[in-house]
């Protein structure tokens, strides 16, 4: 490895150089736990170096395109840092996806390899005629049937010597799929530069320790969103940029609650449902969860009660609302502990790094407390979105970053979403917000969970409708909660319908599927 190369890549904010850099300054720290295995940073990096000149020899290139089909576990984060050593772009797949979203992805992403679970075989023969560009099939488990590769052997089978490929910090990292307002998902693609930036910046926002090699840091994060999600690797990648260590599991409460004990975690990300699944969990005072100093949410708006609730149960952690898009890497904008209840209902102030605007359709700023579109500016902002130049040039018209999510600024500049445009009801010429509607619902006692969305009208265009799941043992009419509605909200915003649900479809980062609830409906 020559002294040049060294030099140049540690001036660029890369992937794979952070890990390098943990592994020259604590080889010996762990890195990550996953079922029982601990694996340092000297020992992690080893392994990518193998598996990053094993991809090499297989012809994987500058440029090309590594899919991983994996629930959280080790080796995903082998595959991303592996790929980000030798300039490889990966495409991390929504496990829940059908085979027909599958097949598009591959094929639209132009991915090369497939690093995937056995369980998942099914669904990738269903669509195997029809994909163009894979030319290998690697399982994570030891004995796959014929035609796919084993990982332990594809990874051994390379050196680990580093490889010395020049990756420029702007260049592509990652293609994650969001969903497409036609119908099909749009790949949003991030550099290396901008996972770096928005984990930097956010280790300043939420006061993360940062490890140096004199001192043992007792940091632990716990990591249960799903690692296709850009949140998750985000989560992910400010831990490693710290230099602390990663715990990986998926979510189940019951483990959850385990872990934090067992492993003294101390910051903790769910999503809104996530904590309350947690907390209502019959086994939850039976552990100890005061290692706990960070409870962080985002995805969804948290209803206040719930916000009182976790900070109850957790009394040493702080609770801090991070709120973004995947198109910005993903975090625009956070409301800090101190705030979380002074402000209830905010989702705080633009990160710094980030610009935000909020404005109206002529892209003029919208007054104090009036409704518009956010829109941002940063280097966490991502590139484009893959083989979609209308797309791209639409969600950056005006020479910023539109979002499609409607808010209000308050006096002070903090954030307050009021619903996402593409879900705003009109009902005879007037706006509806189903968030605020579903903030009306989750704040009756009966019910768990609620979502609204817009059905169609023959009188008034749109009308309000209700999906609710009531707590365990509880009961409530259609009519009881029109009644509760009409109390708290004005007449024409109230649902005209209510359908009660055992529970919300969700996708496996813990957002509500209303495009389901619309089919249903």
């Amino acid at each position: 490895m020559s002294f040049d190369f060294e030099l140049a890549m540690s001036r660029q904010l890369l992937f794979g150089e952070m890990l390098a850099r943990n592994a020259r300054k604590f080889p010996d720290r762990e890195a990550f736990v996953h079922k029982g295995v601990r694996v340092t940073y000297g020992e992690l990096d080893e392994r990518v170096n193998r598996l990053a000149n094993s991809l090499l020899s297989r012809r994987i290139q500058k440029g090309d395109k590594v899919a991983v089909l994996l629930k959280n576990r080790r080796e995903i984060l082998e595959i991303y840092f592996a790929a980000g050593k030798i300039g490889a772009v990966n495409v991390p797949l929504n496990f829940r996806l059908a085979p027909r979203e599958i097949t598009f992805i591959l094929n639209n992403s132009d991915s090369q390899i497939l690093f995937m679970e056995e369980e998942f075989i099914p669904a990738i023969e269903k669509g195997k005629n029809d994909l163009k560009e894979i030319r290998e099939y690697v399982v994570v488990e030891k004995e796959p049937p014929a035609g796919y590769s084993v990982y332990e052997e594809v990874l051994k089978a390379g050196s680990p010597v580093r490889p010395e490929i020049w990756v420029d910090d702007d260049d592509d990292m990652f293609i994650l799929y969001t969903a497409g307002t036609t119908g099909l998902p749009k790949g949003a693609v991030l550099s290396h530069k901008n996972v770096i930036v928005n984990a930097m910046t956010m280790i300043m926002e939420r006061d993360f320790p940062i490890a140096n090699p004199d001192q043992r840091v007792e940091e632990k994060n716990l990591c249960v969103a799903p690692l296709f999600h850009t949140a998750a690797i985000t989560g992910t990648a400010i831990a490693m940029v710290a230099g602390v260590t990663v715990v990986l599991q998926d979510f189940d409460p019951l483990e959850i609650l385990k872990t934090i004990q067992k492993e003294k975690i101390t910051t903790l990300f769910l999503v809104p449902a996530m904590w309350l699944f947690l907390l209502e969990h019959p086994d939850f005072k039976k552990y100890d969860v005061s290692s706990l100093r960070l409870a962080g949410y985002g995805a969804a708006p948290m209803p206040p009660a719930l916000k009182k609730r976790i900070l109850a149960a957790f009394p040493n952690a702080g609770l801090q609302d991070t709120f973004g898009q995947t198109e910005m890497s993903p975090a625009t904008t956070t409301l800090s502990p101190r705030d979380a209840l002074r402000k209830d209902g905010s989702v705080g102030l633009p990160i710094m790094k980030v610009e935000a605007r909020v404005v109206d359709s002529g892209m003029n700023d919208v007054p104090v407390g009036q409704v518009g579109e956010i829109v941002y500016r940063g280097p966490n902002m991502f590139k484009g979105y893959y083989k979609n130049p209308e797309g791209t040039a639409e969600a950056f018209r005006g020479g910023w970053f539109h979002s499609g999510d409607l808010v209000r600024r308050d006096e002070e500049g903090f954030i307050y979403i009021v619903d996402r445009k593409k879900d705003m009801i009109i009902s005879g010429g007037e706006n509806i917000y189903p968030a605020e509607v579903e903030a009306v619902l989750y704040s009756h006692a009966k019910i768990l969970e609620a979502a609204v969305i817009g059905v169609p009208d023959p009188q008034w265009g749109e009308a309000v409708k209700a999906f609710v799941v009531l707590r365990e043992g509880q009961q409530l009419t259609a009519e009881e909660v029109i009644a509760h509605c009409t109390e708290n909200l004005a007449r024409y915003k109230r649902p005209r319908y209510v359908e009660f649900m055992k529970a919300l479809p969700r996708n496996a980062a813990g957002k509500v599927l209303k495009r389901e609830l619309r089919s249903k409906a």
